[in-house]
């Protein structure tokens, strides 16, 4: 697939940014924090006022790409320099006198990605249907939720302009990318180019592309968005009705991981009314055979969720009261309460009895949500194959307990106790004092079974019948990262 520039073009580009300092932190140096900060949520005045009074080459390409003005043509040429403005057509276009942006090109940490400009740069413009997102909240999000363990052979199916890629290619051997748009591919192909990076960039819808082929890990920023299945905007649009796409990804996946592999991606599902939306996602992984971690942390009216979507492709306003009747229409007929968001992590462990566990996970969340992830994966090995009454366990640094109490006729009277888990997830889990009790012995010198025996005689029941209560629970606070199995 070809770059938007040539492979000397592209070669000069990276010269020009390089030197002239345009990445993420020669811009906030530059700019300053605040500047900076209010830069990223399009506040751009403090930014323009920095760079009229610097100017130089910096000034120059932040206020051109990152503020979306209009420079003389002489500044621009300076700016890019050794990139010929003849050879950069594809990054510049006239505006009056000068030169204005023609797409994105945005630093990213240490790297630079292409993609259409965002309406923000455009304002009043409808996006077009074949437009090429840049780096925003869905793809950051996915990026935090991405395992980033080694891996030989790593899938970004749909990628867009490429940002998933980027990620993959510090910690995958092998990097294939899908896209069902050509004008995707070419934005990918030229961030892969920007930043020397080789990747496998192929066409066509969904798993398609790779159909015979397994991968170490796939990611995905799908078309999610849930509605009638008209395709106006391919970059949220799938061409299915409803939440139809998620359920065919989830459907792919056995077919496209390798063992021990893992697939992720953001998803929509919707809450039809009488149905709970967890039996919905559980029938979408009913025989896959894969162990799954789906984790809701959004939930939005159907109202909202589509005015949100309609501002976001910068819906003519003319237009978006029909639309939006259209949308909701649908989803009355559909008895659609609520659309959920959130992400699905799958694997190919090859159990006859795989894991799945579908929750509400809305709470703040300490850090980012891959190494995390992971972790709850590793806890389900351990409980995979571990003897829970033979293991020694401990509480999770930091952990703490939480009392609420009602005042009676006797004073303060404890009604609930609550364990919260300070960092990481973020867990609050209400236990009894029994339990209290088991988990506050949990310091790693003696087994479970031991503990066990000691609240056994301590409340007078058989220590078989505690065993049976105490397993589930504990098996349950493992999972959830309160209590943490010893090294061996």
């Amino acid at each position: 697939m070809d770059a938007l520039l040539e492979p000397a073009a592209l070669q000069q580009l990276r010269e020009a940014l390089a030197s002239a300092q345009y990445t993420s932190e020669g811009i906030r140096n530059h700019l300053g924090e605040d500047a900076a900060a209010a830069a990223a949520r399009n506040d751009f005045r403090a930014a323009l006022r920095v760079t009229e009074d610097s100017g130089g080459r910096l000034a120059t390409l932040i206020r051109l790409f990152v503020c979306g003005q209009t420079e003389p043509v002489e500044r621009v040429a300076a700016a890019l320099a050794p990139l010929p403005l003849e050879s950069a057509a594809a990054l510049v276009e006239p505006d009056g006198d000068g030169l204005r942006a023609a797409i994105e090109l945005e630093p990213y940490g240490d790297w630079w990605v292409v993609a259409d400009l965002s309406a923000g740069m455009r304002p009043g413009r409808p996006l077009p249907g074949d437009h090429v997102l840049g780096i925003g909240g869905a793809s950051t999000t996915l990026a935090a939720a991405a395992l980033r363990r080694p891996v030989a052979t790593a899938l970004d199916l749909g990628t867009g302009c490429g940002v998933q890629a980027l990620h993959l290619s510090t910690h995958a051997q092998r990097v294939t990318a899908t896209d069902v748009l050509p004008r995707a591919l070419r934005f990918a192909a030229t961030t892969a180019a920007l930043n020397g990076l080789d990747w496998e960039l192929l066409r066509g819808d969904m798993a398609a592309p790779v159909a015979g082929r397994r991968f170490d890990l796939v990611v995905s920023n799908p078309p999610f968005v849930a509605g009638p299945g008209t395709t106006a905007h391919t970059y949220r649009d799938s061409g299915r009705p409803g939440d139809a796409v998620c359920a065919e990804l989830v459907a792919a996946a056995p077919g496209l991981l390798a063992d021990g592999g893992h697939m992720q991606f953001l998803a929509n599902w919707l809450h039809v009314a009488g149905e709970d939306w967890r039996d919905r996602v559980n029938d979408w992984l009913a025989g896959t055979g894969l162990d799954a971690w789906v984790i809701q942390r959004e939930v939005s009216d159907p109202l909202a969720y589509v005015n949100l979507w309609l501002a976001d492709a910068s819906e003519d306003p003319a237009h978006q009261p029909a639309l939006a009747a259209a949308w909701l229409d649908w989803f009355d007929a559909q008895k659609v309460d609520a659309v959920g968001f959130g992400l699905i992590t799958l694997r190919a462990a090859g159990h006859d009895d795989p894991t799945v566990r579908i929750e509400d996970l809305r709470q703040g969340v300490d850090g980012d949500l891959g190494p995390l992830i992971g972790d709850w994966f590793d806890r389900q090995d351990f409980l995979r194959r571990a003897d829970l009454l033979a293991s020694r366990l401990t509480a999770a640094p930091g952990l703490r307990l939480r009392q609420e109490a009602g005042l009676g006729a006797e004073g303060w009277e404890v009604e609930r106790q609550l364990l919260v888990l300070p960092d990481g997830l973020r867990w609050v889990e209400e236990v009894d004092p029994v339990a209290l009790a088991l988990i506050g012995a949990c310091d790693g010198s003696v087994t479970l079974q031991a503990q066990v025996d000691l609240l056994a005689a301590a409340h007078g029941v058989p220590p078989e019948v505690l065993a049976d209560v105490a397993v589930p629970l504990v098996s349950h606070l493992i999972e959830r990262g309160i209590l943490l199995p010893c090294e061996p």
